[in-house]
């Protein structure tokens, strides 16, 4: 996704929710860099059940590396015709890809003034540019940041109905190493999400 080169005051806890979606984004757009597994791998936690899953990402960050993730990346979402996990929202939804919920995704992309990048090929309802575009959001990089409820409102309809269900497959899948404790991370985030959505934006 395109953004706008600016900086703009946010709230601290606004802050650490895009700094988490950029970070996922960022593990579920391609193998994780060095730089980016150096901070995973520096990551701490606490009790809550995202913290604990935190300290485990850290933890099998630590014992694995580059070459060995880049490739558990591609056995799940390369291989040869394609990965074991296809992480768009059109084929949880339908089972097909390009199909209604990308024609829906667009047109509220459009109306937010996000555009694809041109460097980008993928259909835009993965879930690294749905997570890209959600910390967007929050940060303004697409003109002011968005108000809760209409990042609510695009978290409802984009997000919420099949994301977690991708995360449990990644939890689960059979190449998942890394990536298992990932999908932990992301499936306690979107319940810590739905919560406050749910609290804050009526």
């Amino acid at each position: 996704m395109t953004d706008a080169a600016q900086t703009i005051q946010i709230a601290e806890e606004d802050a650490l929710r895009a700094d988490l979606y950029d970070f996922l984004a960022a593990l579920l757009a391609g193998p994780p860099s060095k730089d980016l597994l150096t901070r995973a791998i520096g990551l701490t936690g606490d009790d809550s059940d995202l913290g604990q899953a935190i300290a485990t990402m850290a933890r099998v960050a630590r014992a694995t590396n580059e070459k060995a993730i880049k490739r558990e990346f591609n056995a799940l979402f390369i291989g040869l015709a394609r990965g074991e996990l296809m992480p768009y929202a059109s084929y949880y939804l339908t089972g097909f890809l390009n199909e209604k919920p990308l024609a829906g995704l667009r047109a509220d992309m459009a109306a937010l003034r996000i555009t694809r990048a041109p460097n980008v090929y993928e259909p835009e309802d993965n879930i690294a540019s749905l997570f890209e575009m959600m910390a967007g959001m929050i940060r303004g990089r697409f003109g002011d940041p968005v108000p809760l409820q209409r990042q609510k409102d695009f978290f409802f309809k984009h997000i919420a109905p099949w994301a977690e269900h991708f995360f449990s497959d990644l939890e689960t899948a059979q190449h998942s190493v890394f990536y298992a404790p990932v999908g932990t991370v992301g499936k306690a985030f979107l319940d810590i999400e739905t919560q406050a959505f749910r609290m804050g934006a009526d």
